[in-house]
């Protein structure tokens, strides 16, 4: 079994960058290495305010690791303009939360846990708290320094304004803003950890869907809805579920949602 990766402080070259993604989309060819898109990002004209060495960041050290290290990027670009806004940012969120553990786990244990208490913000000062503790766990690989607890700090709380989750007005404490996870994100989820081995109720239990406030019990009804439009075939005994995946491929699954 493999050790549990630490947290890094990857999120300083870029948060969301949800315009800057979808601009790099529209330029990116399959098979296409993080270098060779920046040098055709650099020539296209495309980024006339970003400056080279901010657009090698945002390329090789955000968009590479979030998207093209995880073989999504030819499939995103294919849902680009075919796909709902809400649908793209749902699965921006996914896929820079997959490359950056850290905003996984403040989106599951704080954003979510403050809203199932019934809380209506985030603060900075509850980042601060969960950077600090996860420093004293020895979830970093050494030890941060207080300015740079500060600044992942900041990151984190900016990063889930950007993909809608907190308000986006720059104040200490920012209002929770709860996202309804798409049919089309979880259908997408759903097959895209089916195709990476997952078994069926192990899918239905991964915590990617904890990124959306889904707990297994809400999982299994959004499969359920699926199966209405025979996306999925779903065979339930109790919290044991059988599924049959339709689908044959992810590019198949991005035919079907681009269609929707």
């Amino acid at each position: 079994m493999s050790a549990t990766p630490f947290y890094t402080t990857q999120l300083q070259a870029g948060l969301g960058l949800i315009e800057e993604t979808k601009l790099l989309l529209s330029l990116y060819e399959p098979g296409q290495s993080g270098a060779a898109l920046y040098d055709k990002a650099l020539d296209s004209g495309m980024f006339p305010t970003v400056s080279a060495r901010r657009l090698r960041n945002i390329v090789v050290e955000c968009f590479t690791p979030r998207y093209i290290k995880a073989g999504a990027a030819a499939h995103l670009q294919a849902l680009q303009g075919r796909a709902g806004s809400s649908v793209m940012n749902q699965l921006f969120l996914y896929y820079t939360a997959s490359a950056n553990l850290i905003l996984a786990d403040f989106i599951r244990q704080v954003y979510w846990a403050r809203y199932a208490g019934g809380g209506h913000q985030v603060s900075l000062e509850d980042s601060r708290h969960f950077v600090e503790q996860a420093v004293r766990d020895g979830k970093t690989q050494k030890l941060w320094s207080e300015t740079t607890i500060k600044r992942i700090s900041s990151y984190l709380v900016g990063c889930c304004a950007d993909y809608g989750l907190l308000s986006s007005r720059r104040t200490a404490e920012r209002s929770i803003q709860p996202l309804r996870v798409e049919q089309a994100t979880v259908l997408y989820l759903a097959y895209k950890l089916h195709f990476d081995g997952i078994g069926d109720n192990a899918v239905i239990a991964h915590p990617a869907w904890a990124l959306f406030g889904l707990e297994p019990g809400d999982v299994r009804n959004e499969f359920k809805r699926l199966s209405l439009n025979n996306w999925l075939i779903v065979q339930a005994a109790g919290d044991v579920m059988r599924i049959s995946w339709p689908f044959k491929s992810m590019e198949d699954v991005v035919d079907v949602i681009a269609e929707c």
